[in-house]
């Protein structure tokens, strides 16, 4: 006999892709501050500097379009092999 269906099954694959977007806009906001405080070794460049410099809407549409695009390449990737 099978379990019904709850909404928490419904919603883990969702929970799953956002969960996953999440993490690859994660590490690219990390490598953005990495990239910025290694190009910038000046002294006088603080945490809060460099993320005023990283958190714009284009950084952000930028992320979530990667995220998007590498979360759909991963799960067609898993779902193929």
């Amino acid at each position: 006999m099978t379990p019904p269906h709850t909404p928490r099954r419904k919603l883990a694959p969702v929970l799953r892709a956002v969960v996953e977007v999440s993490f690859i806009v994660f590490l690219f906001y990390s490598n953005l501050l990495m990239g910025e405080f290694t190009r910038h070794t000046g002294t006088g460049k603080t945490l809060s500097a460099a993320l005023h410099d990283i958190f714009t809407p284009a950084s952000l549409a930028i992320g979530l379009i990667s995220a998007l695009i590498g979360y759909l390449i991963v799960e067609f990737l898993r779902k193929r092999f």
